[in-house]
């Protein structure tokens, strides 16, 4: 009797282990009928979320799950999001994503970019009539966007710096706005003589007429570089991985049901991307001190 009870036992164990896997499978199936997805806030949130609106129900036809977008609150939210699992995919900048790399030691991947992000350029613009160069800003105030920001920072920094200008020594103060679109207003309202904000959101600034550019000016444009990408956590299933990118590069606005969601997102086409672009963007962030 005893080898039968220790039979019956062990395939009561079995039977447990089988139910406790399929319950977890069934959990993880469940917790990804919902696509958690969020953004660097490199806009207000009111902008990033009317941006984000209707390619958040695109995606949902796509997908077939459900979209929620997750604001956060800045930068290094939205690694640390990725890098739990408490988001699925994310809108980064080129920095924000070699910061997640290293965060998630290579596990974080860039799915897609727009085609523009390929050659994106940040402008440095001024109220200022005694500033006409780089050179020009020795002496004065200035504003880059938040600490993070590839486009509001990093490579605008590396940019003077090969220029021989040295924010840390050479300007009177250095203020940090946090967003592209606070900077103009920084310079705007004068409190700051220069700062530098992505060509993207100052063209589209300019065309919503924010800016008031009888008084605020470009005077500078950065050579270009690799920048915004949409990346997805480690881990994600890879069927769903292609999904996504396959809808990303779908994506028409010859498409009349897609042709506010490009124009919202400032493109005419995504296309693929991939670790390697960004490596400019680390050894620029190495050489500044900004990672170790």
């Amino acid at each position: 009797m005893l080898p039968l009870l220790k039979r019956f036992a062990a395939l009561a164990l079995l039977g447990f282990a089988s139910l406790a896997s399929a319950q977890a499978a069934q959990a993880t199936q469940a917790a990804q009928t919902v696509l958690r997805v969020s953004a660097i806030p490199d806009e207000s949130p009111t902008e990033l979320q009317r941006k984000f609106a209707p390619l958040g129900q695109y995606l949902e036809k796509e997908t077939g799950m459900k979209v929620q977008f997750v604001p956060v609150t800045d930068y290094a939210a939205v690694v640390e999001s990725l890098a739990t699992g408490k988001i699925d995919m994310a809108w980064l900048g080129g920095f924000t994503y070699v910061q997640s790399k290293i965060r998630t030691k290579g596990a974080t991947i860039p799915i897609v970019q727009r085609q523009e992000d390929a050659t994106f350029t940040s402008k440095f613009i001024t109220a200022n009539s005694a500033i006409k160069s780089l050179a020009d800003l020795k002496g004065h105030t200035f504003v880059f966007g938040a600490p993070s920001s590839t486009s509001g920072h990093l490579m605008p920094r590396h940019f003077l710096l090969q220029a021989g200008v040295d924010p840390d020594k050479d300007f009177k103060t250095v203020a940090y706005s946090g967003a592209h679109d606070a900077t103009v207003a920084f310079v705007q309202a004068g409190r700051a003589d220069a700062g530098v904000l992505n060509a993207s959101v100052w063209d589209k600034l300019v065309e919503q007429h924010k800016v008031d550019t009888s008084k605020v000016r470009v005077f500078a444009v950065t050579p270009p570089f690799y920048d915004y990408n949409w990346t997805v956590r480690g881990g994600m299933d890879p069927a769903l991985r292609k999904k996504l990118t396959e809808a990303f590069l779908r994506l028409d606005p010859a498409n009349p049901e897609q042709r506010e969601i490009m124009a919202l997102q400032r493109t005419t086409k995504f296309i693929p991307t991939r670790p390697e672009n960004y490596a400019g963007i680390e050894a620029a962030a190495r050489a500044a001190g900004l990672i170790q």
